[in-house]
């Protein structure tokens, strides 16, 4: 099965709509049919908007949750500090294959975040506006809807405006990967730690958010604080759009009030009455049991008690037809195969991490699930950028959400169930940037010794498992590694190692859930 979700989902609203508003009667709102559904915006001082965002408790919507307000006053106060103009920065570059509410506003209501953006730019006094996109859509939708608005980068102009493209890439969509962009270096976090409202685009002080938490301030400004927290939770006002696919009928993007029962977003989505689990926030995001998701309801703060994550508002079921812990490893190699090659703990860790949850799956025991988990300790905290946080937590979430299957393939060799490969993931062509090349390493069995020079030659991708046999990552080889590989086959004296052509990433298992196996060493 191939998961990979269209561009634009169909739009699902439950309640009054505010960032979808409009929608029911046009495909895509240009200036004209924006004004005439939201109304016109007037300007608003720094301090004012601040003081708004903290009203509605405005946090970043694309996973982070840092609070806009506090978030505008650091820019203001370095750009005053520095005595230079700073940037404003729409980030709507998700490169996580199971979001796609950001695009859907960007190719449907284009206006909207740039409606929040143009307001924070006026009073910052930016004269600069960068707006970063990961699809062909997007950036059409983008570049039409700065054209209706007379804006552009020519020089003269009050306020430059401009739209960067971002590959589809996990690593892409952090704000200092899309900073490096727009400074035209390549869209991967630079590895050291700046905070970019003190330097970010062109070294000036950077106020960057997400798509839609520039369209909520939009809206939130034309409504007021009052009106704008009528909608919701007291506590966390307004409405939330969430991506819903995995085990559903049909993936959708949804507009809901805070504060609505998970479950009923999830039976309006198709998905079965008691999945499995949930995963929340995405692929950096976390499990929910079946039981937890059902008392659950759709607020950072519900989520977070019941184990999950709102995140950047990706909902992912998984049905009891599926082994859940084979759509896990599906994720884990993609995860893997997304590192940017930057730091050990990404580059090594989580193609390691990806090889154990294989080994796992494949009856490898208490031992190999003891393996794991260190894997996943070393890794922790210690990336370059937050990718292998990210990951690790998907990971560990997986093993603590599905304690019986783990035990039923560590222990059993297997659940029974087949991997249906319901959690979206990019089609085999999707590879941007060379990150993986298309191969995998391959053992033949009968021919290995043991003797372990891939190891030496390609620790990123090889490890010595608990036998004193070679285990590999379950996982495409990185185009950054492609020569590494070729030169461990080549070294290989019993010319056990070699580089085939990766299969289309259908399911991670075969039927029966127990798969893995022909990475591992057969033992005895």
């Amino acid at each position: 099965m191939n998961a990979e979700l269209p561009d634009v989902l169909d739009l699902r609203v439950v309640g009054v709509p505010q960032l979808t508003a409009g929608l029911d009667q046009a495909q895509r709102l240009d200036l004209d049919m924006h004004l005439k559904v939201h109304g016109p915006l007037q300007p608003m001082p720094g301090e004012r908007l601040a003081e708004l965002a903290e009203l509605i408790s405005l946090k970043g919507k694309g996973g982070a949750g840092f609070p806009f307000g506090k978030k505008l006053r650091a820019v203001a106060k370095s750009a005053i500090r520095r005595g230079v103009r700073p940037v404003v920065v729409i980030n709507g570059s998700e490169g996580e294959p199971n979001c796609r509410k950001d695009t859907l506003i960007m190719n449907r209501a284009p206006h909207l975040p740039l409606d929040g953006a143009l307001l924070a730019a006026e009073a910052l006094g930016a004269r600069t506006l960068v707006i970063a996109v990961t699809r062909d859509s997007t950036e059409a939708s983008m570049r039409q809807a700065l054209a209706e608005r007379g804006l552009s980068d020519r020089r003269g102009q009050s306020l430059r405006a401009r739209v960067i493209r971002t590959p589809e890439r996990m690593v892409s969509g952090e704000s200092s990967a899309v900073i490096r962009a727009a400074n035209g270096g390549p869209s991967l976090p630079p590895g050291r730690k700046v905070r970019a409202s003190d330097s970010g685009v062109a070294n000036a002080p950077t106020l960057l958010s997400n798509c839609e938490t520039f369209s909520q301030l939009a809206v939130a400004a034309r409504l007021g604080a009052n009106r704008y927290g009528s909608i919701g939770l007291a506590t966390e006002p307004g409405t939330v759009m969430l991506t819903v696919s995995g085990s559903v009928p049909r993936p959708l993007v949804m507009e809901v009030p805070s504060g609505v029962p998970l479950r009923y977003v999830l039976e309006l989505a198709g998905a079965p009455p008691m999945p499995q689990g949930v995963l929340s926030g995405g692929y950096h995001g976390k499990w929910m049991d079946g039981m937890s998701a059902h008392g659950a309801t759709i607020s950072r703060a519900s989520m977070d008690a019941a184990g999950g994550a709102l995140g950047a508002g990706a909902l992912l079921p998984v049905g009891p037809d599926t082994c859940p812990l084979g759509e896990c490893l599906r994720v884990a190699n993609w995860l893997a195969a997304e590192t940017a090659g930057q730091c050990g703990p990404c580059k090594l860790g989580l193609p390691a991490a990806a090889a154990g949850l294989a080994e796992v799956l494949g009856g490898g025991g208490r031992t190999a699930l003891e393996a794991l988990r260190q894997v996943t300790q070393s890794v922790r905290g210690r990336g370059a950028c937050a990718h292998p946080d990210g990951s690790v937590r998907f990971l560990t979430s997986s093993l603590s959400a599905f304690t019986d299957d783990l035990a039923a393939h560590a222990l059993q060799g297997g659940c029974g169930r087949p991997t249906h490969g319901v959690l979206p993931l990019p089609s085999p062509g999707y590879q941007e940037e060379g990150v993986p090349s298309g191969q995998k390493l391959m053992v033949d069995w009968t021919l290995c010794k043991g003797q372990l020079i891939c190891v030496g030659v390609l620790p990123e991708l090889v490890r010595m498992g608990p036998d004193g046999f070679p285990v590999l990552a379950d996982t495409p080889v990185p185009l950054h590694l492609q020569n590494e590989a070729v030169r461990a086959v080549r070294r290989c004296p019993e010319l056990a190692l070699r580089l085939e052509e990766a299969p289309a990433p259908r399911s991670a298992l075969p039927p029966g859930g127990g798969g893995g196996r022909k990475a591992l060493p057969r033992g005895n």
